[in-house]
């Protein structure tokens, strides 16, 4: 079976993913925030939904839900610790729990920080890494509702993963989050690389997802807070930090990207 993943912008910077089987006829979407724009592609590739993925309960992750579950009786998934945050539920999922969609099957991996029950869904077989708002190419989320400590775990958990495991993240930060990364890290050749290319990207009017796990391993400040190089180019842009363990600078860097604005 051939499996193909359309990214569909929406509002000012969200990407909703439309995970199709052309063979089949069947669709499932992540984060549908519109559910029109999710409609339109649906009719657009003569796609039927057949089910709707949440990683976390934010209205511009969860907003087209209801319309797209009454238009399509497709079924909802979204984590367990959120269960009561995102509206008509039909399963709800926690680590090591697994989502099937024709035959795929993905992994549920709680990556809490950003919310309080934030999830990624990993499917192998189409090396594909759903991870809402934890991780973005070059950055990471807010901390609005967890600590340090937790987002540093659910990133060090994605790290894991294969290197070429396609990231797809929530939203188009990549520009913004490059010119922080380069401030804290200018000597880095992979990061100054990826900053490139994802401004040719979006001259050309392209996304600059999915963005590869190793590449972001490489150049990415916030997968990289235990790496001695790393620590180093820290010393050398002056950034204070706060405690010598790697969740407390993540912290540090996290609030100073906090303080540098956007995203």
């Amino acid at each position: 079976m051939s499996f193909t993943v359309d990214i569909l912008p929406a509002f000012a910077d969200n990407y909703i993913y439309l995970v199709s089987d052309r063979d089949i006829g069947l669709a499932m979407v992540v984060d549908a925030g519109d559910a029109n724009v999710v409609l339109k592609a649906l009719k657009e590739k003569d796609l039927h939904l057949s089910l709707i993925l949440n990683t976390h309960h934010h209205k511009d992750h969860v907003g087209g839900n209801d319309k797209l579950q009454r238009e399509t009786g497709a079924p909802i998934i979204g984590p367990e610790k959120e269960r009561a945050r995102i509206n008509n539920m039909s399963r709800s999922v926690s680590n090591g729990d697994s989502v099937t969609f024709s035959t795929l099957h993905g992994q549920v991996i709680e990556v809490h920080g950003h919310t309080s029950g934030h999830i990624a869904f990993y499917f192998p077989q189409i090396k594909a890494l759903f991870c809402g708002d934890t991780l973005f190419s070059l950055g990471c989320g807010r901390l609005f509702e967890g600590t340090a400590a937790e987002m540093w775990a659910s990133l060090t958990a994605l790290r894991k993963l294969p290197d070429d495991t396609l990231v797809y993240c929530g939203h188009e930060y990549t520009e913004a989050n490059a010119k922080f990364a380069l401030a804290i890290d200018k000597n880095n050749a992979a990061l100054k690389a990826r900053a490139a290319e994802a401004a040719a990207l979006r001259k050309a009017g392209k996304p600059t997802l999915p963005t590869l796990l190793g590449v972001e391993k490489q150049a990415n400040p916030f997968l990289r807070v235990d790496q001695p190089e790393f620590l180093q180019a820290l010393a050398k842009s002056g950034l204070a930090l706060q405690g010598t363990d790697p969740a407390a600078i993540f912290g540090s860097i996290r609030s100073a990207k906090d303080r540098y604005g956007e995203t």
